[in-house]
């Protein structure tokens, strides 16, 4: 014969059993209580936190940039023609190209170099003994493995020369991807593009000189530099051209 007390001990087992359904085949009493849901979802997201900045520090998945069909087999002064800047100022004579060297790498190429500009005889005389000579400077940068884009942006105004002001740099449209041209000073301008994973750069600078077989020959006032902001739009067309040059 079942006691009071252990019938109504049973009638809870099936009370509890009944009313938790096909969810359970236990009493509420003996359940193991599980974590909730969203302590689930916290660890997802605090997974998902420490991934993204191994992804960032180790550049997994980041892609490398497109070098746009440039190619640096050789240094590009010797083969760069400079139509518009020879007809606005003088000839290009390569044997005034002065080759700074190339430089090739599994992460970076890059090649510098200098050509030296005259004008003719025919042009303006200037003061006796005294010339005008202008320099064309040209560096190219294959960024290989890392994209350029963001320290392109920031350099914007950084020049070998120091920080220029914002005033000194003005955007050129349709070239590249981004160009700027920077003016130095009025004797020194540079035109700086950035092409996917290409930077390229060409400064015109002006300069001048004295010579005298004569010693004790008087110097007298040096002559006027030019502004060289008129030379812009030639700086823009031989950039288009060294950049069709570089592709193959």
């Amino acid at each position: 014969m079942i006691s009071e007390p252990e019938m109504a001990g049973e009638l809870d087992v099936v009370k509890s059993r009944e009313v938790l359904g096909d969810f359970s085949s236990e009493p509420v009493g003996r359940r193991r209580l599980g974590r909730p849901w969203w302590w689930a979802l916290g660890g997802v997201l605090a997974a998902s936190a420490l991934w993204a900045p191994a992804v960032f520090v180790y550049g997994l998945g980041m892609q490398k940039p497109s070098t746009h069909g440039y190619r640096l087999d050789k240094a590009p002064c010797p083969s760069v023609r400079l139509t518009s800047i020879s007809a606005a100022v003088a000839p290009r004579v390569s044997a005034d190209v002065v080759q700074s060297g190339l430089l090739k790498h599994a992460a970076v190429d890059q090649a510098r170099c200098s050509i030296t500009v005259r004008p003719l005889a025919k042009t303006k005389p200037l003061k006796a003994g005294w010339s005008l000579d202008y320099y064309v400077g040209i560096t190219v940068t294959l960024h290989k493995e890392s994209n350029p884009g963001v320290e392109f942006e920031a350099q914007q105004r950084m020049t070998d020369q120091g920080i220029v002001p914002a005033d000194n740099v003005r955007t050129v449209p349709d070239l590249g991807d981004t160009a700027y041209l920077i003016t130095r000073d009025i004797s020194n301008t540079e035109l700086r593009v950035l092409d996917g994973g290409a930077v390229l750069s060409l400064t015109l600078t002006a300069s001048s000189s004295y010579q005298s077989e004569d010693a004790d020959d008087e110097i007298g006032e040096s002559p006027e530099m030019p502004d060289m902001s008129s030379y812009r739009p030639a700086m823009v067309n031989d950039m288009r051209d060294l950049m069709a040059s570089l592709k193959h």
